[in-house]
């Protein structure tokens, strides 16, 4: 019970740590006079992948390269089998064309680059960190050049500026806040592996991931219910750009990263590939650039699959 109340507290302070982080950075974002459409593209969505960042790198470092490789892959399954379930479940999302222009092709690629570079060797290196890393800053260059509307939905509501004591109390308060939850959140999931007898990707890929997805779908069951356009399908495909471009990649610089579970190869890839291959087709099936409540079941089904097979 102990270690169940570690993963608890450590991901209620995980998400109070990111949601400092975000606001302070945005504020300081402001404060520097850095345009909005930047702010949202790069500031925004490095500050909400803060979460899995923290855990993944912790996670390599004390080494438990499978809960750092479960929790990306397994967070990727859930934006997308789960939040996106859910939030179009609860009301249709109108997809843009800069969806099967832009975002829909880079997730595709940066996950048969995550897949190509751990597959062949069972190891992320610091090189192919390095690799990952260069490809989210072309695409970040891209975007802010050539498709700033692809982008928009990722801009804040609230981006208030802050006084410079607060925003400062805040970085240091959220940065602490992400480290003191990593820590609890790391030692419950490696205890509760323990003693279930399961391995710690098993861990990383439902309990870590979901945990660390809970501020994508509060965000996002919020928006539909306030009925508000601005969560875009792109918003959680960008998230799981992040996940793999930056997450994996930072981490791989600061200390490869050797796969230790064979099904995290044999299976939980291919269904992290599968997801979101299977985005495309619901997008367009049975009626063009939308998502309904229909394909949210789907997904969720999917979903319920994915768990029950990797726990046999």
């Amino acid at each position: 019970m102990l270690n169940f109340f570690f993963i608890l507290a450590g991901l209620l302070i995980l998400i109070l740590g990111g949601n400092w982080l975000l606001k302070a950075a945005v504020a300081l974002s402001l404060k520097l006079d850095i345009p909005r459409i930047v702010i949202g593209m790069t500031v925004v969505s490095f500050a909400t992948s803060a979460p899995e960042l923290i855990v993944s790198v912790k996670a390599a470092l004390n080494g438990f390269p499978d809960l750092a490789l479960g929790n990306v892959v397994g967070s990727n399954i859930a934006n997308l089998g789960l939040v996106l379930a859910i939030t179009i479940t609860l009301g249709n999302i109108e997809v843009r064309k800069s969806f099967y222009t832009v975002d829909w092709p880079m997730v595709m690629l940066a996950s048969l680059m995550f897949f190509g570079f751990i597959y062949v060797d069972k190891e992320l290196t610091r090189g192919e960190g390095i690799i990952m890393l260069v490809a989210l800053f072309v695409f970040l260059i891209y975007l802010l050049r050539f498709q700033k509307v692809a982008v928009v939905g990722n801009l804040l509501e609230d981006d208030v500026p802050l006084p410079l004591y607060k925003t400062v109390w805040l970085l240091g308060i959220g940065g602490t806040a992400l480290w003191a939850g990593s820590e609890l959140l790391i030692s419950g999931a490696v205890g509760v592996a323990s003693s279930l007898g399961v391995s710690e990707r098993l861990i990383g890929i439902s309990i870590v991931s979901v945990g660390t997805s809970i501020p994508e779908l509060a965000a996002s069951v919020v928006a539909v219910l306030k009925k508000e356009k601005s969560i875009s399908l792109g918003n959680l495909l960008g998230s799981n750009i992040f996940n793999l471009l930056a997450v994996m990649g930072i981490t791989s610089v600061i200390t490869p990263v050797t796969v230790l579970d064979e099904q995290l190869l044999k299976s939980d890839i291919f269904w992290m590939l599968g997801f979101s291959f299977l985005v495309l087709p619901l997008v367009f099936l049975p009626r063009g650039l939308r998502l309904g409540w229909r394909d949210g079941i789907f997904l969720i089904l999917g979903y319920i699959i994915f768990l029950y097979i990797s726990f046999q």
